[in-house]
């Protein structure tokens, strides 16, 4: 596939070794791009020796869902887009930035590449007929890594490294400070600190370590 032909040319350089004729392939650091294409290359590899090819022209990202699977109630961790949606007919799978683990985004990958090479189906008879055969468990949508799957995901991981991404917490999923925090000041020093109302009311205003009590302001 000429995605990997190009991931190949980026990322490697050729070396010799002191006193050798033999070659080595030095690998640059991959983008979560990088990591995820290659990924995809080796699931359409599992994929066709189960008789399912995937379409040619696809792409995976990182990158967050379209903004109703953003929403409480359908927190998607991943998604793929159809063909005819692209202006180049690429196939486009997003994988959330919020899963960062190798083996659980190789599986939400598997999960979106098989919409991917059967589009319409949702997840019908099709989608679960692919979705078994290569080791997905689970309800239909929401599948994760079954063992089969786990013992080929392994040694891919083993091959193309950890996934390159840190978990980002979305700003609507951190919990916030409910707690009204009150500001107390040393009217001698300037030393201050912020206290919750309730304990202001329970314990009375804290004390600064040189000049005694504190006022609240």
């Amino acid at each position: 596939m000429l995605t990997n032909c190009v991931f190949n040319i980026e990322l490697s350089s050729m070396a010799q070794i002191p006193g050798s004729d033999q070659e080595v392939l030095i690998m640059d650091k991959m983008t979560r791009e990088q990591w995820l294409n290659s990924a995809m290359d080796e699931l359409k590899t599992l994929f066709k020796q189960h008789g399912v090819i995937a379409p040619d022209l696809m792409r995976a990202s990182c990158g967050f869902p379209s903004k109703s699977a953003l929403s409480a109630k359908n927190r998607r961790i991943g998604e793929c887009w159809n063909a005819r949606a692209s202006a180049d007919k690429h196939a486009e799978i997003f994988i959330s930035p919020t899963i960062s683990d190798s083996m659980r985004v190789l599986d939400i990958l598997a999960h979106e590449l098989i919409h991917a090479c059967h589009p319409g189906d949702g997840h019908g008879k099709l989608f679960k007929r692919t979705a078994t055969a290569i080791g997905l468990e689970g309800k239909m949508t929401a599948t994760v890594a079954g063992e089969s799957f786990k013992q080929w995901a392994t040694p891919v991981i083993d091959r193309i490294g950890v996934y390159p991404h840190a978990d980002l917490i979305p700003a609507n999923a951190i919990k916030k400070q409910t707690t009204r925090m009150l500001k107390c000041v040393c009217d001698q020093c300037g030393y201050t600190v912020r206290v919750a109302g309730k304990w202001l009311a329970d314990m009375g205003a804290p004390h600064c370590p040189d000049h005694g009590e504190m006022q609240t302001v």
